[in-house]
């Protein structure tokens, strides 16, 4: 097991930058608008897939919901320079509205939640809660989409008092009659929609459609004795997203690669949708680069054949008291760098050139690398890599941080590894 790393001044500013990043980002919606502010203050150019786009080299990024791509293009780019890319994902697992939200029980207005792919259930139990996520208004000029964020308790699930549990080790949540959240009392159900549409300043019936989800209110922040760890939220996989932005940020003057960062959503729910993996988003987009560089189609599958795309989900570091739950001669520390993750069965991507492409860039960035697989008598979890792999044909490689509690309402991570993560990044986008 790899020893961890000392925390230095510029461990605390990307661990800063991290944790200002996931207090900004409460969605996916939240994310791509917070990564688009960063993009353009550095000269990128909102494109719409709509429109045509530049016959020109330059800095760009499209928005797809709660997907991004951003590319930067330069003057000796050809049709068949080949892209480096990094990988990431938008959402997280938390508890999402119904579309018939407003309950009324036993005196008590609640609000209809459900599950978003693998929440750890009970650790949103007993949390102050807000709402965000995306609304879609009618106005006069048509339909408008609306970020919502509700920085205010409106919401808590409450846990069962242990004196009323039949079993004193903890009840089983049930997902249909266990996770409404509690919100006022009253003669009768509160308004979800009522609520929101004071919070965009519209009427209630311009309210059309939402995908709005709960997140947690306690910020993130430095914890342990020596400040060397970082509690936050979404850590999966918002620590991917700051660190793949930042990558991108840090990747100018690149010659002999375009380098490109994607960002899809929906990753926590198996990535079938518009805007998810399975989806034409990052096959089009990379196409219409090629293209827009003078070049066609055979230019463009030149292109990919000569890609790599680093896809990155945060990893399981070794758990103080479930080490036995880990492959004990893969163990992973935190603060103990970037993660190579291999599968045999290919629920991570990682083959040999793409493990060797990312071994160069810890190399090439003097961070430590640390390689995880998984016990071979547990289920894996999977990632991105395998579906963009597969629908690009891309070379194709799976990496991470370390992490604790991954799924949680809160999760815990070293708070030396997202600057390691950071120049790990930089170094497989700026290869030498």
């Amino acid at each position: 097991m790899r020893s961890s790393v000392p925390v230095t001044g510029e461990h605390d500013r990307h661990a800063d930058g991290l944790a200002a990043f996931i207090d900004a980002c409460p969605s996916p919606f939240h994310v791509c608008a917070h990564v688009a502010e960063l993009l353009e203050a550095d000269g990128f150019i909102a494109l719409r897939e709509t429109d045509a786009w530049p016959t020109t080299p330059g800095r760009h990024y499209v928005v797809r919901g709660g997907s991004l791509v951003a590319w930067d293009a330069g003057p000796a780019d050809e049709p068949t320079t080949p892209f480096r890319i990094v990988a990431g994902h938008t959402d997280s697992p938390n508890l999402r509205v119904k579309q018939h939200p407003d309950l009324h029980r036993v005196g008590w207005q609640l609000v209809g939640l459900e599950p978003y792919g693998g929440a750890w259930l009970n650790s949103w139990l007993d949390r102050d809660l807000g709402l965000s996520g995306r609304v879609t208004v009618r106005q006069a000029d048509g339909l408008s989409d609306k970020l919502l964020r509700i920085d205010e308790p409106v919401l808590r699930v409450p846990q069962l008092a242990i004196h009323l549990s039949e079993d004193r080790a903890g009840d089983q949540l049930n997902a249909q009659r266990h996770l409404d959240g509690v919100w006022g009392v009253g003669s009768g159900p509160a308004s979800v929609q009522a609520v929101v549409a004071e919070h965009l300043g519209v009427d209630p019936d311009q309210i059309l459609g939402w995908e709005l989800m709960t997140h947690d209110l306690s910020g993130s922040r430095r914890v342990g004795l020596r400040r060397e760890l970082l509690s936050a939220p979404r850590l999966d996989n918002q620590g991917t997203c700051y660190a793949a932005t930042q990558a991108l940020l840090g990747a100018s003057d690149v010659t002999g690669h375009v380098p490109v960062l994607v960002l899809f959503d929906h990753e926590e729910v198996g990535s079938m949708s518009e805007r998810g993996a399975f989806s034409d988003l990052l096959g089009s987009v990379l196409e219409r680069v090629t293209l827009g560089l003078g070049g066609d189609r055979q230019d463009h599958l030149r292109a990919m054949a000569g890609s790599v795309c680093a896809s990155g989900d945060m990893a399981h570091a070794t758990h103080p008291a479930y080490a036995d739950r880990h492959e004990p001669s893969h163990l992973i520390a935190v603060n103990g760098g970037p993660v190579l993750k291999v599968h045999q069965n290919l629920r991570y991507a990682t083959e040999a050139a793409g493990a060797a492409a990312f071994a160069l860039a810890c190399d090439q960035a003097g961070v430590p690398l640390q390689r995880y697989m998984h016990r071979a008598d547990l289920p894996c979890g999977s990632t991105i890599g395998p579906i963009t792999a597969s629908r690009t044909g891309l070379t194709t490689v799976d990496v991470g941080a370390p992490q604790l509690a991954m799924h949680s309402a809160r999760e815990l991570m070293g708070a030396a590894d997202p600057a390691m993560y950071v120049a790990a990044l930089t170094a497989f986008l700026t290869p030498r």
